[in-house]
Order: structure tokens, then C-alpha cells, then sequence
């Protein structure tokens, strides 16, 4: 049959399903030109997207609505709060001659920078699942952009503290980010998805080790004495919280079917409960384990952040820029090694189910720390560089490959369990470095060795975790006819009277796209034999 040039309907319908994008423009353009109507939610979508409307395929190079955008727009937002959140720490040799900072001072505000994300951090996961991540990234950016600015104005060890405590703060956005993404993609890809956004986000820390000292550099230029370059160079950060705030809430979209607020008062998603969306968080000890085992990824990776330039430029007496240049190398690996750890995590998963997940996981964080064992006892300076880069690459794939098992710790409460999650990562940076590098007992080196040991040690807990429907590292999926089923783990989280209701419909469908989980095996197992009959006619 000749195709039909007249853009008939027999011509058009090849892309109403959106299954392949160059469709899905050739049917936008059929039906404003022909005027014909379909019934299918997925055709407004310029990629392909599953049933809750999460996309199933993920193009970094694209910014289309709303699906890339609110990656991009997370991950450069918790990008920015990298920045500045560490900013002071390539500036510290400077700073601490003009503040007159003792080791001990030092140390103290590094614990500081991230203890106060621990509460925000737990906070922004409340506000996602309530208000939508739209207005958690932006109040997180413009609310601690004043506290970036007031660095300015420091005058002792005391003000320096607590305006870093402040700073800290924005750090919550790495919540709102993986939050953000989680919703937006389909768990196929999630893990790769989010090692992209929050490894490019990572990867603030190492910008600043090369953007602070620059900015610091070209306003000494310009005719600043060193103890006021520093103080100007904190306004450049501020102002990009600000922009990127202003950014987010213009051109954000908290669902891929509109922001959170407008779909609540439509009835097309219902209010949920503060108190219960806490309750199942808290209560899943799977939530207290990645808890942990993020304090010893991410917690590290945060601590290495405020150490590692001080490391370099003492113990082989570096300048100030080629410490800052090393150093900033170790965060900048977060642009390929975070999400090669969450990409590991999805090939894992699609060949042994969840089990590849959590085997993938304690590999790549076991390996980090060995080598950040390694790292602390260097004694050259280029055994010190490939000791950090093998350590980083390990560490920031493990945090990679560990918010490719979270996003299915829960349904309901997924915002609090990644903020939990990510706050678990300050709280384990806040008692490495109160451990190891807050005081004289410890060189920065031995620090650094006794942190891995601690790592390696702390990352064993990831045994433990078992879902009853994909099983855990040594033991199989329960046996049980309806634990079995990822329906009954996620509808377990409603009530009768909210399954009643019909509120658990989203956590149904996320069940029913959750099945890969289970392996390539159990897949191909579950597909039914075909019958074989004899014909009539023998």
C-alpha cells in the first residue's frame, strides 16, 4: 500500500504513544495541523514515559519540559550550594592568618559547614513530599544566600563558625535534587539518572578549590590587599544562589504533570500527612542502614572536601594554587565517577534484580576506603594524587550506586527518606572530622587511614538490608505468595480505609514499574509458557 502523503490519521498514529521521539514531534505537528484529538496522557510528552509519567529514557543533552529541566535545574542548584558551602576551605591559609585561627578552629567549622545540613537536609525531605521540590531547591538557595554574604564580614574564629554552620545550610538541596529526579524518572534508569545529578552536583567542591583562589587572585589584581580579596570573593557564590533561586521558581515543575499545589487542588493527587509519611520513614530500618552507609560515602567525601588542600599544601609544601588545583581534582571525579557507580547499579539490576544492586554497592565503597587508607599513608607526592584519585573514584561511585537502591526503600516516603539519607552523609562527615582532624592527636595523614579503616567497617551493614519481594545480598526473595509481590510491600505503607480511598494508586503503579527489580532470571521466569495444542484437523 502507498503511504498516505496527506498526513492522514493511518500516517500519524505511529507516534501517539511517544514511544520514539522523532514520532512524538511528527504527531505534535499532525494534530495542530489536522485538529485530531487523542486520549493517551504520554503523547504530551516529548520522551518516552511510563505509566506514573516518569520518563524512561534520559537525554543529559536535552532541556525539555518537565522531565530534563528539572534535571538540570537540580543538579546545578545543588552545584552552586557546593560551592558555596566549601568555599572557604582552599581560602583557609589565608584566612586563618587574617582571623588568627588555631588548627582546633579549623577543624571546628569544618564539622560545622556540614552539621547544619543535617537538620536541613531532614527538613527539605519533609517539604518535598509535602510542598513538592519546586519551593524546596528555591527557599534553600535564597534563604542561605545571605549567610554566604556575611562572610564577608567575619571578624573572629566565633562569627567564622557559625556563618559556615549558616552556609551549611543550602546543602539541603542535595535532597530536593535526588527527590526531584526520583519522580521524574522511571527506576530502569534511576540509578544512573541520579549518580548524574547528584555527581555533577558533587562536583561544586571541586569547582571551588579552583574558583575560590582565581576570583581571590583577580581581585588582589585589582588592587585588594590579600585580607580583603577573600572577603570580596564570598559575594560571586551569594549572587549565583540568588540567580539559581529565581531560576528554579520560574522555570521549575515539581511533577511531570504540573507543580505539586495545582494537582492537590485539581484531586489529581491528594494531600498525605505529615505524621504518616514520618511514621514510614522512620520506622523501615532499611532508611537507618543507607543512614549509615551514606555517612561513610557521602560523609567522607564531605570531609575530604575541608582537608584535602590544607593536606597537600603542608605535608609536601605545596602553593596555595597547585594544592587547590590537586585538590579540586578529587571532587571534579564526581563529573564521570558518581554516575558510573549508578549506572553500574542499573546494569546490576537488570541482570540479578535488587541483589545486584547491593552487591555493586558494597564493592564500590569498600574499595574507596581501602584506598583512602592507602592516601593517608603516601609519602610521595605522586603516590598521594593516584592513592586520591582511585579513593574518589570508589567513593563517589558507591554514593552513586547507594541512590540507585534508595529511591525503592519506600513510595510514600520518599522525600523523607532521602532527606534521612543525605543527612546521614553531614552526620558522618561531622564525626570523621571531630575524629580524626579536629584536634592535634591525629595528623591529617593517620586521619585520613583511620577514616578508610572506619569506612570499610561501617559499609558492612549493607548485608542486612533485604526486601521481601528482591531478597538481599546472601538470602533469596520470601517465599511467601503475597510478600512475594511488590504490590503488598508498597501498598503496605496505606491503610484500608486509604486503599478505600483509592490514595494508594500511585504507589501501586511505582509496584508495578518496580518489577525489574527482581533480575533478568526471575523476569523470563514469570513470562508465561506458551500452550501447545494439538490441531483439530491431525
Amino acid at each position: 500500500m502507498a503511504p498516505n502523503e496527506d498526513g492522514s490519521i493511518g500516517s500519524s498514529l505511529h507516534g501517539v504513544t511517544a514511544r520514539e521521539q522523532v514520532f512524538s514531534f511528527s504527531v505534535e505537528d499532525d494534530l495542530s495541523s489536522q485538529s485530531i484529538r487523542t486520549d493517551d496522557p504520554t503523547a504530551k510528552f516529548a520522551i518516552p514515559v511510563d505509566s506514573e509519567h516518569r520518563a524512561k529514557v534520559f537525554k543529559p543533552l536535552s532541556f525539555t519540559k518537565p522531565h530534563m529541566r528539572a534535571f538540570h535545574l537540580g543538579w546545578i542548584s545543588f552545584f552552586t550550594c557546593f560551592i558555596s558551602t566549601f568555599a572557604a576551605a582552599p581560602l583557609v591559609p589565608v584566612i586563618r592568618d587574617n582571623l588568627d585561627l588555631t588548627k582546633t578552629d579549623i577543624g571546628n567549622a569544618g564539622v560545622a559547614s556540614v552539621s547544619g545540613a543535617i537538620f536541613s537536609r531532614l527538613a527539605m525531605g519533609a517539604v518535598c513530599d509535602l510542598l513538592g521540590a519546586r519551593y524546596g531547591t528555591a527557599f534553600s538557595l535564597m534563604l542561605s544566600a545571605p549567610a554566604v554574604f556575611s562572610m564577608s564580614f567575619v571578624s573572629d574564629a566565633g562569627s567564622y563558625l557559625a556563618v559556615r554552620f549558616m552556609i551549611g545550610f543550602c546543602l539541603a538541596t542535595f535532597v530536593s535534587c535526588q527527590y526531584w529526579t526520583s519522580v521524574m524518572f522511571t527506576g530502569k534508569i534511576i540509578g544512573l539518572v541520579n549518580g548524574c545529578a547528584g555527581g555533577w552536583g558533587d562536583m561544586g567542591g571541586g569547582v571551588t578549590q579552583l574558583l575560590m583562589p582565581m576570583v581571590y587572585h583577580f581581585i588582589k589584581l585589582a588592587g585588594a590587599t590579600p585580607f580583603t580579596a577573600w572577603r570580596f570573593a564570598f559575594f560571586i557564590p551569594g549572587f549565583l544562589q540568588i540567580i539559581m533561586g529565581i531560576l528554579v521558581l520560574t522555570l521549575g515543575q515539581d511533577l511531570p504533570d504540573g507543580n505539586l499545589s495545582t494537582l492537590q487542588k485539581s484531586g489529581q493527587v491528594s494531600k498525605d500527612k505529615f505524621s504518616k509519611v514520618f511514621w514510614f520513614a522512620v520506622k523501615n530500618y532499611r532508611t537507618w542502614i543507607l543512614f549509615v552507609l551514606y555517612g561513610f560515602s557521602m560523609g567522607v567525601e564531605l570531609t575530604i572536601n575541608n582537608v584535602i588542600s590544607g593536606y597537600f599544601y603542608d605535608r609536601f609544601h605545596l602553593t596555595l594554587h597547585t594544592a587547590g588545583i590537586i585538590a579540586a581534582s578529587f571532587g571534579m571525579a564526581n563529573f564521570f565517577a558518581r554516575p558510573f557507580g549508578g549506572y553500574a547499579s542499573d546494569v546490576a539490576a537488570r541482570l540479578f534484580g535488587m541483589r545486584g544492586r547491593l552487591w555493586t554497592l558494597w564493592i564500590l565503597q569498600t574499595i574507596g576506603a581501602l584506598f583512602c587508607i592507602w592516601l593517608g599513608r603516601a609519602t610521595s607526592l605522586p603516590i598521594a594524587i593516584l592513592a586520591m584519585m582511585l579513593f574518589s573514584i570508589g567513593t563517589q561511585a558507591a554514593c552513586g550506586a547507594l541512590f540507585g537502591v534508595a529511591p525503592f526503600v519506600s513510595r510514600r516516603s520518599l522525600g523523607l527518606i532521602s532527606g534521612l539519607t543525605g543527612a546521614g552523609g553531614n552526620f558522618g562527615s561531622g564525626v570523621t572530622q571531630l575524629l580524626f582532624f579536629s584536634s592535634s592527636r591525629f595528623s591529617t595523614a593517620e586521619g585520613l587511614s583511620l577514616m578508610g579503616v572506619m569506612a570499610v567497617v561501617c559499609t558492612l551493614p549493607v548485608a542486612l538490608i533485604h526486601f521481601p519481594q528482591w531478597g538481599s545480598m546472601f538470602l533469596r526473595p520470601s517465599q511467601h505468595e503475597e510478600r512475594s509481590k511488590e504490590e503488598h510491600y508498597y501498598g503496605g505503607e496505606w491503610t484500608k480505609e486509604e486503599k478505600r480511598l483509592g490514595l494508594h494508586e500511585g504507589s501501586i503503579k511505582f509496584a508495578e514499574n518496580s518489577r525489574s527489580e527482581r533480575g533478568r532470571k526471575a523476569m523470563l521466569a514469570d513470562i508465561p509458557t506458551p500452550e501447545t495444542r494439538t490441531p483439530a484437523h491431525v
